[in-house]
């Protein structure tokens, strides 16, 4: 299954859950006659009375949705919890040639990846990775000839570098012994980022080249340099390969392909240009990283009260969630200036909508905005401004008229917020 990679670098205001502290939404679908991709499950558990009060919370997989954000997560994707053995291979071409040793382009995205996942997951997820060909690997044909272009499909270029690495990486890669495969492309071959981002990666693909009796199904490509000039690339720069790597774990692109995007920073998945940042508490639930026990499920009518800590910190609980049927609801989770997320300036409880409905990459992830049309209160380069803002603090209320959902902040106590849900 391919899963096309576009940067977007101008935003449109979001076109889905902005409001100040009342907000009001209409309710919200997409259709899609796309094949859905493969994935792996990572929530789930017996069952027990703790698993039958989540069920409601768990939206499901929409029928014909690519990559959709349902629960469970269909096989194919890698795992995402455990340990993860991640081949990394560095390629040149004829005619774009490694300017530098290939360690140092390994060197960009190692140790940081790992570190990344290691801090996102709580531990639960042990990246490492293995590069058993420290050199470049030479292509037998020039870059050109692959046809490489951005949203540039499997078939034919893809599936003939492919092809093309495995015939020349096998004699010393044992291909079976990984769970993914990182490309990592010399940074002359392809436009700059700045101009066009190449990098994409293929998951859950069962129809992919076999190398050593398994098929490259999950497989990240990346290009040139996510480098905006602020000096900050040795910091940021291997942030590209986390994004990339949440594909092959079964996450869906946050941004649109239109250009704009509804998440802001707020997800790996949605900018991964900038400042550090994190993932959702919706995608740490599906990836398994979160127990059932740190999930609240807000099903049943009437009022229900809620507490959660930051979503940085290890245990407690994490997600309230608020189901508006079986392909959708309402995310709540605390977000602060620690762990990955280092670009928050207005800590507080993010509030935002998941529709399993929504293909990768049409919004399937909106975020509420409790100020709207503020204007942000970052500058960062490559950081959403309008929506660095976008928590509600206590006092404020979110509000879906339309489908008679209210979630109040009532009151913080040391980092943890205590929220109130009224429904139908």
């Amino acid at each position: 299954m391919q899963q096309p990679r576009h940067r977007i670098r101008r935003h449109r205001r979001p076109i889905a859950l902005v409001g100040a502290t009342a907000l009001v939404i209409a309710a919200m679908a997409s259709a899609s006659t796309t094949l859905p991709a493969g994935g792996r499950a990572s929530a789930g558990s017996a069952a027990t009375t703790q698993d039958a009060a989540l069920a409601p919370c768990r939206i499901a997989t929409a029928m014909g949705v690519q990559m959709s954000e349902g629960l469970p997560t269909p096989p194919g994707y890698a795992p995402s919890t455990g340990e993860v053995r991640a081949l990394n291979l560095m390629i040149d071409f004829p005619d774009a040639e490694g300017t530098e040793p290939a360690a140092e382009r390994y060197a960009e995205f190692f140790p940081q990846t790992s570190e990344w996942f290691r801090t996102s997951s709580y531990g639960r997820l042990d990246y490492r990775p293995e590069a058993p060909v420290q050199d470049w690997l030479r292509m037998p044909a020039p870059f050109a000839e692959y046809g490489i272009e951005r949203g540039s499909p499997f078939e034919p270029g893809y599936r003939q570098l492919v092809k093309d690495i495995v015939a020349t990486a096998d004699p010393r890669v044992d291909f079976s012994a990984y769970d993914l495969v990182n490309v990592l492309v010399t940074p002359n071959a392809g436009p700059s980022a700045l101009d066009t981002v190449l990098s994409v990666t293929f998951s859950g693909n069962d129809e992919a080249p076999e190398a050593d009796g398994v098929p490259l199904s999950n497989t990240s490509f990346v290009y040139s340099r996510q480098d905006d000039g602020s000096g900050s690339y040795a910091e940021t720069g291997y942030r590209v390969l986390p994004h990339e790597n949440g594909h092959v774990f079964g996450l869906p692109d946050l941004y649109t392909m239109e250009g704009g995007g509804s998440v802001g920073h707020w997800d790996i998945m949605s900018e991964d240009w900038g400042a550090n940042n994190d993932f959702l508490a919706w995608h740490k639930w599906k990836l398994g990283w979160l127990d059932d026990d740190q999930i609240s499920c807000a099903s049943r009518p009437g009022v229900s009260d809620h507490t959660l800590g930051p979503l940085a910190a290890e245990g407690g609980p994490k997600l309230a969630f608020v189901p508006l049927g079986a392909e959708s609801g309402y995310a709540v989770e605390v977000r602060t200036a620690a762990g990955n997320d280092e670009a928050v300036c207005r800590p507080g409880v993010l509030i935002y909508k998941v529709s399993t409905d929504v293909d990768t990459g049409q919004g399937p992830v909106s975020v509420a905005d409790a100020t709207e049309d503020s204007g942000g209160c970052t500058r960062r380069p490559n950081v959403h401004a309008e929506l660095s803002d976008a928590p509600f603090r206590p006092g404020q209320t979110f509000t879906d008229r339309a489908n008679g959902v209210r979630i109040a902040v009532l009151d913080e106590d040391d980092g943890a917020y205590r929220i109130r849900v009224t429904r139908p």
